[in-house]
């Protein structure tokens, strides 16, 4: 039986037994595993809190920080550290284009858009125009640890942006085949980005990692019904396409998605990411029980209150309370990726000390 030692409550096996890398650490976890310790992302703190951060701990890029607070994870999307050149300098989605007069004009593109055919008319992107070099050379920098990649592929929000919200969830009863028409261009501009980055720079990540928020604070932003019809569907085309090459995925989504998550889990997802804590039936008990031996959980420390009003001590015993309900297959993380300015550095230390043991 491998030594083990507690601290904050946290079993962690003793560096005399096995002193793991980020990167095995969280591969363990991925596999079914226990490791060392549950794993730890910070997620993205905002800049002041991170030039607090870099005060406090005496470093003076986010690389560092993330070193020094034992952070196991990097996070890289494609769509966001590649660069898109396009020869004419076009913008990836032109949200103000205008389907009539064929150029940029008012917001909102397809808002009244009934014919599928017209969807062609719109300058749609091309993912051979990102130039992936930055992407590789970004993801120098998280070397032995463990690298999310892919596009974020946030489909719902730029089909939403392409209509305006309230047009497109209208259009889904009203017009259907033209909101299919946009979201299969919208989804295989991402299918090729993909395509580039599994095959080009596969050695850069180690899960693909994409995002979609389809939930409030109390339920899903459309019914469950339209979810399947023109969500589901292209949800499973981009899981299936990282399997096929052999990348375990983890989804993000924000708010009140617990009606969902075994459809997603059948589409294949194998983590979810934030577990917004005070969503309804979002809360740790619920999700541990109905999915604990289906995924990885990401996140779940609660950021809408505790994060920026709790003391240091109240986040380091909800660190151990979620760690005894989720488990050894949880990644410590903030319940939404950005800590906010109103964090205290010694709440962020905090939650930085009860995930990973180390004194800071």
């Amino acid at each position: 039986m491998q030594d083990s030692k507690k601290i904050h409550g946290i079993s962690i096996i003793s560096s005399e037994v096995k002193s793991m890398t980020h990167h095995e650490r969280i591969a363990l976890l991925f596999a079914g595993k226990p490791a060392d310790r549950p794993g730890f992302w910070i997620g993205n703190p905002h800049q002041d809190l991170s030039q607090r951060l870099f005060t406090r701990l005496g470093v003076d890029t986010e690389e560092a920080l993330r070193r020094a607070v034992g952070d196991d994870v990097r996070w890289y999307p494609a769509n966001w550290c590649a660069a898109y050149r396009h020869p004419n300098d076009r913008p990836i989605f032109d949200m103000t284009y205008n389907l009539a007069m064929q150029r940029p004009g008012t917001a909102n593109a397809f808002a009244t858009c009934d014919d599928p055919a017209d969807v062609e008319k719109y300058p749609w992107p091309d993912a051979a125009y990102y130039d992936l070099t930055p992407l590789r050379a970004t993801a120098e920098a998280g070397s032995g640890c463990w690298r999310y990649g892919g596009a974020w592929c946030s489909f719902f929000h730029e089909v939403a942006d392409l209509f305006n919200m309230e047009n497109y969830f209208m259009k889904m009863y009203t017009d259907p085949e033209v909101v299919h028409a946009v979201t299969r261009r919208v989804v295989d501009f991402y299918l090729a980005l993909n395509q580039r980055v599994f095959t080009e720079a596969r050695d850069t990540l180690d899960a693909f990692f994409f995002g979609n928020d389809f939930g409030t604070q109390e339920a899903l932003l459309i019914s469950p019904e339209k979810f399947q019809e023109f969500i589901l569907p292209y949800f499973t085309e981009l899981i299936a396409q990282a399997k096929s090459y052999g990348l375990p995925v983890q989804l993000h989504s924000c708010g009140a998605i617990a009606e969902v998550i075994p459809w997603l889990i059948d589409a294949g997802i194998d983590a979810l990411h934030p577990l917004q804590a005070k969503a309804r039936g979002m809360d740790a008990e619920t999700l541990a029980r109905e999915y604990k031996d289906d995924l990885v959980f990401v996140g779940g420390v609660d950021t809408q209150d505790l994060m920026w009003r709790g003391t240091p001590q109240q986040i380091i015993d909800e660190v151990d309370r979620l760690h005894g309900i989720f488990g050894e297959r949880w990644i410590v993380s903030p319940s939404h990726e950005v800590l906010l300015p109103e964090v205290p550095v010694e709440n962020a230390i905090a939650l930085c000390e009860a995930a990973t043991g180390l004194t800071l």
